[in-house]
């Protein structure tokens, strides 16, 4: 799958996903910032964004797009950053092809199965509910989903995925349906047979309940070079709450023989 992406800088090859319900455009301005020392990436993961669409929403399949993402970008052994779902892809990957990445950073996420949050179902479900035969502005859409969807910061990066289909239509960029379809391989656990042994990163933060304790040992097991930061006061969102600490773990992480 020919995934869209931006790209920004030039030096050591930096390639950043994004979690579920996002777009590289979430992502410009930590890579604008990154991309003074690295060239950076940003593509849409599949059934997102600018990316195709597919019935099939998996990791493997996901790892397999960003396979043929750095085969036709002849990118040699990049760093790899993924958020949320962007970082399972992550995890994914470097267990299917660990001679490939020099280093990985996976930001507030496990490798373990995950329960379906209300927030999910909340979030897909007012998404559905938007009828655009009847809505044809941004105000009403935007009204829409704040009844059901009322933290603010929430709305905003969902609206994010709204785009004119033509003048007098909106619509979603996200493939609605085959996420709805998917969500219990959305959730599901990252499965290797070798573990990766190079350099993992694995930022937390500090009020997310994303990477409890009792998740170390798993990641341990599958990364066994893991190091864990935690940012205090960030949340599932950190690079976006605390973006100059995020940054400035990623430098240190990034320095030679760190």
């Amino acid at each position: 799958m020919k995934l869209f992406f931006r790209s920004y800088g030039s030096g050591p090859p930096l390639i950043i996903l994004h979690g579920l319900y996002g777009i590289s455009d979430n992502w410009v301005s930590v890579g604008q910032i990154l991309a003074s020392h690295y060239q950076v990436f940003i593509p849409d993961l599949r059934n997102h964004g600018q990316s195709p669409h597919s019935i099939t929403h998996n990791y493997p399949a996901m790892a397999d797009d960003l396979l043929e993402f750095i085969d036709d970008h002849a990118i040699q052994n990049p760093i790899l950053l993924g958020h949320s779902m962007g970082g399972k892809v992550v995890m994914q990957y470097a267990l299917d092809h660990g001679s490939i990445p020099e280093k990985i950073i996976i930001a507030d996420i496990s490798p373990r199965a995950y329960h379906l949050r209300e927030t999910h179902l909340d979030v897909m479900n007012a998404m559905m509910y938007i009828d655009f035969d009847t809505v044809h502005t941004r105000k009403e859409v935007e009204e829409l989903i704040s009844g059901t969807i009322p933290d603010k910061r929430l709305q905003l990066f969902i609206l994010k995925n709204l785009y004119r289909v033509h003048r007098d239509r909106f619509g979603w960029r996200l493939n609605l349906d085959a996420l709805y379809a998917n969500m219990d391989e959305i959730t599901s656990q990252i499965q290797g047979i070798y573990p990766f042994s190079k350099p993992a990163l694995f930022i937390k933060g500090g009020l997310s309940d994303y990477i409890p304790d009792i998740d170390m040992p798993l990641i341990n097991s599958m990364f066994p070079k893991a190091k864990l930061k935690i940012i205090e006061n960030a949340g599932h969102w950190l690079h976006a709450d605390q973006p100059e600490r995020f940054i400035e773990l990623i430098y240190q992480f990034l320095q030679p023989g760190s």
